[in-house]
């Protein structure tokens, strides 16, 4: 297939798409270039690739490929807060806008990046697909919006998918550190201490990005009728977690660490569980292989290795926030997240 894959340079984008490719898709990119001085480890692969904003995305562009990936947008609710305006304008009419002009150049199947955000604040019980949405953040209210835009768009030519994705982890090119997994563990690496900023009982879904990868592979090539207009939670179900069950994980895992809450350690209100069984069910090609230790044990031994440093991920190179913020008082982005010429 002729893949376009928006958001190509990013986290999960950069482990996407050697992914893809190996399995015999011609792959090009697009990508606002955001995070080219992030690159955490080598390499990210070369692939045909427009530099450009999603919000500017013509349907003359997208004619004569077989599907589109959708990636691209703030891509966690810190960077949703910094100015819900922008995850309206990017996140949620950048992506429909998109997936309009994908339906006009006659793309067959569009593949969206949604995340179990949707779910918010849902207490302790499993969650399946058909569960009531309840966002607490501009990303996840952003993430829902599209999915009900899509929907109203599907047809008999036209075949969206909504991959839910569980809260990712584990190492890519462009690794993210605003992620529990890959924060506690670089915490436990770099000061001994397995910081947690909330009281640890909220209940989290992850999935390893190589995991994340596969199901989209796996969506990309079932039957239309196995995947047209149906939402999927990106997990295994076993991997439900309470965020103390993971430090503790982090902390048998990294020599010399301990478990640590910040002073003003509260409640996250973000809390859910959910039931990936539909996606083991629908998808035979998704074949899950990362649990949460074999993650850490993963990103341990990358940090060490690399020598990273608490500034390193604390600081504007690899969070993404602070990154975004760098890059505007920098002068090199304006107000609305663009490039200045």
């Amino acid at each position: 297939m002729r893949v376009l894959v928006t958001g190509s340079a990013g986290y999960i984008g950069t482990v996407l798409v050697p992914m893809l490719v190996a399995s015999g898709h011609d792959v090009e990119g697009l990508d606002s270039n955001y995070f080219s001085r992030c690159t955490f480890v080598e390499p990210v692969r070369d692939i045909p690739t427009t530099q450009m904003d999603v919000r500017d995305v013509s349907a003359k562009m997208l004619e004569g490929f077989d599907a589109i990936i959708h990636l691209a947008g703030l891509s966690n609710d810190p960077l949703g807060d910094y100015d819900p305006r922008l995850t309206e304008d990017i996140n949620t009419a950048g992506s429909i806008r998109l997936a309009q002009c994908a339906k006009a150049a006659g793309v067959p199947r569009l593949l969206f990046a949604s995340s179990c955000s949707n779910y918010g604040a849902s207490g302790d019980n499993f969650l399946t697909e058909d569960a009531t949405f309840n966002p607490v953040t501009p990303y996840g209210v952003s993430k829902v919006r599209v999915e009900e835009a899509l929907h109203a768009l599907a047809d008999h030519a036209f075949s969206p998918v909504y991959l839910r994705a569980s809260t990712a982890y584990g190492l890519s090119p462009r690794i993210r550190f605003d992620l529990v997994v890959n924060n506690l563990t670089a915490w436990a690496f770099t000061t001994g201490r397995v910081y947690l900023k909330s009281d640890g009982t909220p209940w989290r879904p992850i999935v390893h990005v190589d995991d994340i990868c596969r199901a989209y592979l796996a969506a990309l090539e079932a039957p239309r009728e196995a995947v047209h207009d149906q939402a999927f939670n990106v997990g295994t179900t076993t991997e439900n977690y309470q965020i103390r069950e993971l430090a503790e994980i982090v902390q048998e895992i990294v020599p010399g660490s301990r478990v640590e809450f910040a002073a003003d350690a509260g409640p996250d209100k973000r809390c859910y569980r959910v039931d990936c069984n539909k996606i083991a069910r629908a998808l035979h090609g998704f074949k899950p292989q990362w649990t949460a230790r074999r993650g850490v044990e993963q990103l341990y031994h990358a940090y060490k290795t690399i020598g990273l440093q608490l500034e390193d991920f604390e600081g504007p190179r690899f969070m993404r926030i602070a990154h975004m913020k760098a890059l505007v008082e920098e002068g090199l982005l304006d107000a609305n997240l663009r490039w200045k010429t």
